[in-house]
C-alpha cells in the first residue's frame, strides 16, 4: 500500500487481507497444478514437452483457434503461446494451416497424437476429482460456489482492464 492510501477500518483490513491471499493462493495453485502435470508425464515416460504445453492442448481441446484467441481468452501471453504452439506443431501434437483470408492467420488444431495427451490430462485431472469427493476434501456445491466467486473475480478484472482510462 501507498503511503498516501485511506486508513481502512476493521472490515476493509480484512477484505484486503483476504484479498492478496487469494492472489497469492491462485498464483501457487497454478504452479502446482503445472508440477502436478510434470509428475504425470514424467511418470508415463513424456518428455519431449513441457506441462505448459500440455495444459495448452487440453485447452485447446476439439477447437481450431488462432494465437489471438488463446490470448483473449486469457489463456496465455502472446510470446508464449506463439512460440508453445510453434513448438506443439514441429513435435506433431497440432496441426496448423493458414487463413486463406487473412494470411498472417494461422489456425491450429490437435492432431491424434496431440488428443491423446489432451486425453491424459482429462484422466488425470477426472481422478483428482473422483478422489477429491471421496475423501470427502470438497463437495460439488462448495466448489460450485468458489468457482461462481472465481468467475466474479474475473469479471472484476476484466472489467478493469477495460476501463482503466
Amino acid at each position: 500500500m501507498t503511503l498516501h492510501a485511506p486508513l481502512l477500518d476493521g472490515s476493509q483490513k480484512a477484505l484486503l487481507a483476504g484479498y492478496l491471499d487469494s492472489l497469492s493462493m491462485l498464483e501457487r495453485l497454478h504452479r502446482l497444478l503445472l508440477d502436478v502435470i510434470k509428475d504425470e508425464f514424467e511418470r508415463l515416460n513424456i518428455l519431449e514437452i513441457n506441462s505448459v504445453q500440455a495444459l495448452l492442448l487440453f485447452n485447446i481441446g476439439e477447437n481450431e483457434v488462432t494465437a489471438g484467441e488463446l490470448k483473449s481468452r486469457g489463456y496465455y501471453q502472446g510470446s508464449n503461446v506463439s512460440y508453445n504452439l510453434k513448438k506443439l506443431v514441429e513435435l506433431g501434437y497440432m496441426h496448423h494451416q493458414r487463413s486463406e483470408i487473412d494470411r498472417r492467420s494461422v489456425r491450429v488444431r490437435l492432431t491424434e497424437k496431440g488428443r491423446r495427451v489432451r486425453g491424459l490430462i482429462g484422466d488425470l485431472f477426472a481422478r483428482h476429482s473422483d478422489v477429491l469427493g471421496k475423501r470427502g476434501v470438497i463437495d460439488p456445491e462448495i466448489m460450485e460456489t468458489i468457482n461462481s466467486s472465481l468467475k466474479r473475480m474475473e469479471r472484476f478484472w476484466t472489467e478493469q482492464i477495460r476501463y482503466i482510462y
